[in-house]
Formats: C-alpha cells, sequence, structure tokens
C-alpha cells in the first residue's frame, strides 16, 4: 500500500469511528412545567416512560434556568445569558435604543444556536413546537433543516391548527389533520415522530430540538385524560403537596438540608382583582375554600396533569422508535422544563385573557367544558404551589421555585453509574457545551461575518462519567428579580411585586428550599456578592446598570 493511500484509508477509519461514536441528540423542552410534576421528582401525575428515563439515567437537582419562556430559551438555544443573546426579558419590541442591546427582543447575530453549531458536525436538525425567540425569525434561518410548530407569540390554543405550520413555508405538511382531530400536543408528538423517520432514512445523525408548548395555559386537554384525575385532585393542594414531599424523601431526592414550606404568597397586583382578591397574601388553604371552588380548581389542575400525561405519551413512541432501530444506547436525550410553575396571576388562574382580573367559577354542566376548543384558563398560584413542591415561589422569580427546574440525561453509551441524584448546579446554558463536546463540535469565535459571544456554560460530560466540575458562579436577572449562586451561597431580590424588596441570602447547603435568610448574618458577604452581580449585570448588559456603568 503506497502512503497516499495507507493515510486515505487512516483518515476515514479514523472518520468512521468518530462519527459512530457520535451520539444522535434529541433535547426535550417543556413549558411552565413545575419541579415536583414528573413521577420521578415525587408528582402523581403519570409519566412512566419519562420516570424510565430517569430510572435509566441521571436526575439533575439543582439545574437553573433564567425563569421566564423566552429567555430561558434564549439560553438554552444559544449557550449564553439571555441577555448576550438579545431577549434579556421577553421577546417583541426591539428597545435597544431605550434600555441597550439586551433588550432586542430576539435572537441577535452574536450568537449562535444548537442547530447551527451541530450542522457543521454534520448533524441533520430538525425542530418541532414552541420557538419563542423572536417571530421575525423563523427557524429555518437559524440552523433547522426541517420545523414545525407555531413561531409567533408565548402560547396558542392547543385545538386550533391555523396557529401551527411547517417551515421552510415551501414544504408540504407531511401530516395533516381534520379540526376536530387536531391537538396540539399530540400533533407535536406526531411530527418528533415523523422527523424521526426522516432521519433514520436518511442514515445520518440528527439532532432534535422538541419543545412542547405544554403544559403552559391556555389549559387544554382530551375530556376522557382530564377526568381520569378528577379523584386525585378533589383531595387539594395541601394533601398532595406532603404526600409529594414525602415521596421526595423516599426517593433520596429531599435530604436533611431540605425543609417542607408553606404555601407561597400570591406576588402584589395594584388591581386585586387580577390577583383573586389574595394580593400579597398567603395561598388558601385547600378547606377554606366552597365546595364549587374546589371543584373548579379541581378541574383546572386536572387538564395541566392530563397536559404533561401527553407530553409523557409522545416521549413513550419515541423510546419505542428507538428501541426499535437499535438507536436507544446511543442517542443523548435531554429533558427538562423553561421554568417553575406558573403562578399567573391568583389561587384561581384566570379565563378568557391574562391580566383582565377574569376568572369564572365553573360549576355544572359548565366544569365538562374546562380545557375543551374553545376555552382559555390558567391554573393558578396555589395549584403551581403544589407543582412546585416544595420550594418558594414561581414562575417570574430567581427563588427556586421559579429557576430552578427537573433535569433528565439518558444515554447508555455514555453515561456511568446511571439511576443516581446529580446535585452539582448546572444551567440551561451548559447544553450547549455539553452538545459540543458530544457531538465534537466547534463552537465558532465568528458565524456569517458576526462575532460570537464565548460560550458560557460547560460541559455536563464529566457528571455524565461521575467526575465533578470546577465550582463557578451562576447570576440571574428577570425584570428585577436577581440572583447570584456563588458556591453555596444564594443571593437573590424578587421584583417589583415582591413585598422584601431587600437582597435575601441563603446557606443552599444547609437550607435548600430558601426557608432561613442571612442577610443580617453576613453583611460583608451580602456586599461582596451584591458587587460582583453588578459586574456581571454591567457585562451581559442588564439595565440600568449597563448604562451607570458607561
Amino acid at each position: 500500500m503506497n502512503p497516499t493511500t495507507y493515510l486515505l484509508t487512516a483518515f476515514f477509519l479514523f472518520s468512521a469511528t468518530v462519527f459512530a461514536g457520535k451520539p444522535n441528540v434529541i433535547v426535550v423542552l417543556v413549558d411552565d412545567m413545575g419541579y415536583s410534576d414528573l413521577g420521578s421528582f415525587g408528582g402523581e401525575v403519570k409519566t412512566p416512560h419519562l420516570d424510565r428515563l430517569a430510572a435509566n439515567g441521571l436526575r439533575f437537582t439543582q439545574n437553573y434556568n433564567s425563569a421566564r419562556c423566552c429567555p430561558s430559551r434564549a439560553s438554552l438555544m444559544t449557550g449564553l445569558y439571555s441577555h448576550q443573546a438579545g431577549i434579556a426579558n421577553f421577546t417583541g419590541k426591539d428597545r435597544t435604543e431605550e434600555l441597550g442591546p439586551a433588550y432586542l427582543g430576539r435572537l441577535n447575530n452574536n450568537c449562535v444556536t444548537l442547530a447551527e453549531v451541530l450542522k457543521t458536525a454534520g448533524y441533520d436538525t430538525y425542530g418541532v413546537g414552541k420557538w419563542h425567540v423572536g417571530e421575525e425569525l423563523e427557524p429555518t434561518t437559524r440552523g433547522f433543516d426541517e420545523y414545525y410548530g407555531f413561531i409567533k407569540g408565548h402560547s396558542a390554543p392547543q385545538w386550533e391548527q391555523s396557529y401551527y405550520h411547517r417551515y421552510p413555508a415551501s414544504r408540504t405538511p407531511e401530516l395533516t389533520y381534520e379540526d376536530d382531530q387536531f391537538f396540539a400536543t399530540e400533533v407535536f408528538n406526531d411530527y418528533a415522530i415523523e422527523f424521526l423517520n426522516q432521519a433514520q432514512q436518511n442514515d445520518n445523525l440528527y439532532f432534535l430540538y422538541f419543545a412542547h408548548s405544554a403544559p403552559h395555559f391556555p389549559l387544554h386537554a382530551p375530556a376522557e385524560t382530564r377526568d381520569s384525575y378528577l379523584d386525585i385532585y378533589r383531595r387539594g393542594w395541601d394533601v398532595l403537596r406532603e404526600e409529594r414531599y414525602e415521596r421526595q424523601k423516599a426517593s433520596g431526592l429531599a435530604t436533611d438540608t431540605w425543609e417542607f414550606t408553606e404555601r407561597s404568597l400570591v406576588p402584589i397586583e395594584e388591581d386585586n382583582n387580577i390577583a383573586n382578591g389574595y394580593s400579597g397574601k398567603q395561598n388558601p388553604a385547600w378547606d377554606e375554600l366552597p365546595a364549587d371552588r374546589q371543584e373548579d380548581l379541581a378541574y383546572r389542575m386536572t387538564v395541566f396533569a392530563a397536559m404533561v400525561e401527553h407530553i409523557d405519551r409522545g416521549i413513550g413512541r419515541i423510546i419505542d422508535l428507538l428501541e426499535e432501530s437499535g438507536e436507544l444506547d446511543n442517542t443523548l436525550i435531554l429533558f427538562t422544563s423553561d421554568n417553575g410553575a406558573c403562578y399567573e396571576w391568583g389561587p384561581f388562574g384566570f379565563d378568557e385573557h391574562s391580566r383582565k382580573g377574569l376568572t369564572h367559577l365553573h360549576t355544572g354542566e359548565a366544569l365538562k367544558n374546562v380545557g375543551a376548543p374553545g376555552t382559555y384558563h390558567s391554573v393558578g398560584s396555589a395549584w403551581s404551589c403544589l407543582s412546585n413542591t416544595p420550594l418558594r415561589m414561581y414562575k417570574h422569580y430567581n427563588h427556586e421555585g421559579g429557576n430552578c427546574s427537573s433535569f433528565l440525561a439518558h444515554w447508555p453509551k455514555g453515561i456511568s453509574q446511571p439511576n443516581r441524584w446529580e446535585r452539582t448546579p448546572i444551567h440551561l446554558f451548559d447544553v450547549m457545551s455539553t452538545l459540543c463536546d458530544v457531538a465534537h463540535a466547534d463552537y465558532p469565535e465568528t458565524f456569517n461575518g458576526e462575532n460570537i459571544f464565548p460560550q458560557e456554560g460547560t460541559s455536563l460530560v464529566p457528571l455524565f462519567n461521575g467526575e465533578s466540575l470546577p465550582e463557578r458562579t451562576l447570576n440571574f436577572d428577570h425584570f428585577e428579580a436577581s440572583a447570584i449562586r456563588k458556591g453555596k451561597w444564594k443571593l437573590l431580590k424578587g421584583n417589583v411585586r415582591y413585598p422584601n424588596k431587600d437582597w435575601e441570602l441563603y446557606d443552599m447547603e444547609k437550607d435548600r428550599c430558601e426557608t432561613n435568610d442571612l442577610v443580617q448574618e453576613h453583611p460583608e458577604l451580602v456586599t461582596a456578592l451584591e458587587q460582583e452581580w453588578r459586574e456581571w449585570a454591567v457585562r451581559v448588559k442588564v439595565h440600568p446598570y449597563y448604562e451607570d456603568a458607561k
């Protein structure tokens, strides 16, 4: 064999070896699911397929996010703080002239998406579901070969297919539905299977970003699934919170550094109608409520639970497909929620439209229509206390109930010692670093002629191997709800709707559920952490700190 032939043969053998070792990747993101809603994290919702992934993978107990739908998506998608990616707080109007470059309201050109990076490593890229990183950007302009879902707004009715589209727009939809057959969560499940089938036919590595909009409001689910939960949720949130916590202790999730918390307070509203009359008060005890209100609330929560169950059914279909094709062992599946459960805006939830102060008491035959086509409901703050058991507060806040979500990693060929709790603090932006690591992808310094921010995350592969990560600092800010997590310490403060306007300090090694504020005991530490947080705020251009530092 001459030297040239030898080198070419060696190159192709090496390439084939690397290719064979790289996993397919599926990232599943759900919307507004609470910390303890999965069965593996203590919940009573039927999630057997996700629980199977949990039992055969890693269960991360301290996975941090950006406390809201779109900034969390921006961090997950780009490996950056959401401010660096252009979505400091929310998508929408470009407010850069007023507030600075972090407030573009969509992904900017100084970031790259998971799809853009993995394409450079030879992956076919597919997306399904909720986009919410800028409706000006079609997913196929940010690295996705194929996409099905909705790109406008934070939510869409699950029963109305006019909101959902195939991208690129030139594609003829592979799947069609009669209007009375359409239910978005199951359609998303169908398209996930459709795209996986396409990927397998292409015989190439693939990446699927599977972003459910469930169980975000409006609460919609088939009546049959909804009604299967009625007897459970008629028992009320107080009993169920206690039962969840007992299961968390039995599974080893909750340790002696955890504490069962009281029901969280309802954030302050100038119009108390928006908060169902509970502005600034603790969520009510279940037994204090009249029977008709309890029944209305039980129906709301049954729809929420049914939405989660339908997500799980889709995961089961994916597992079956991967097992049949022999791909399950070398497919990295990551699963998490974009934030904690959503309190909006009071213990009884809302109807028709957010922040209008409209909450209907459904009784009699009207109850059978809860979650049906043409309705619009939210679950409310008290049930969200159940969903986040035992963590405090909710989505919007950088307390643990808002910015910490369950996180599962399943990869039989890549995870040693599965079926364990992993307690290292991680962040959604670690997904980019992790996928670059396992896919042998290079994170770029420039892309399409633009400079790209260095990635903020770190690969989770050492944790997959039973090793540790170096200690690091994580920072947070969402509409003035701010926090810094440095080692065992967490310094945080709430937004304008939170009654305490000062910083709170917690020792997370001794007080996982943020019940003992140590701010008075450690004033020098508070000052140092606040200064470090402010330096970060300047670096990522949080308003007004960025402008004040000029």
